[in-house]
């Protein structure tokens, strides 16, 4: 860079003014176009990540659903679940943001094994 690295405070400025929503599209159509999903295993699975979780203001701790590819080792996206609510209302917001086709096997837990779910794989 020509007037040296940026510092954290930049990036943190930078990343503090990208939309969200936009920056997951952006992500999940650039790490489609890196995998081969052909005979893949793709793990869809909720997560809560450790540590969020505000006592003080009583913010609930950020809860994930991703899909991740077991034959590339990547994520290939992933879609925050909405407060007061679960996996099951997640699960098909997020496997329409992927382009998931036929050769991939599709895993999930017992939380995802609803009919609407089913059908929409």
């Amino acid at each position: 860079m020509p007037y040296d690295i940026p510092s954290h405070d930049t990036f943190n400025d930078v990343l503090n003014r990208l939309n969200p929503n936009a920056f997951s599209q952006v992500f999940t159509d650039w790490v489609g176009q890196l995998v081969n999903l052909n005979k893949d295993i793709v793990a869809i699975d909720g997560k809560v990540l450790r540590g969020n979780l505000c006592k003080l203001s009583k913010c609930p701790a950020l809860y994930l659903v991703n899909a991740w590819s077991v034959k590339n080792n990547l994520c290939l996206g992933q879609i925050k679940v909405s407060d007061k609510s679960n996996e099951i209302t997640a699960i098909p917001r997020l496997l329409v943001l992927l382009d998931i086709e036929g050769g991939a096997t599709i895993t999930t837990n017992a939380m995802g094994s609803q009919f609407k779910i089913a059908n929409q794989l």
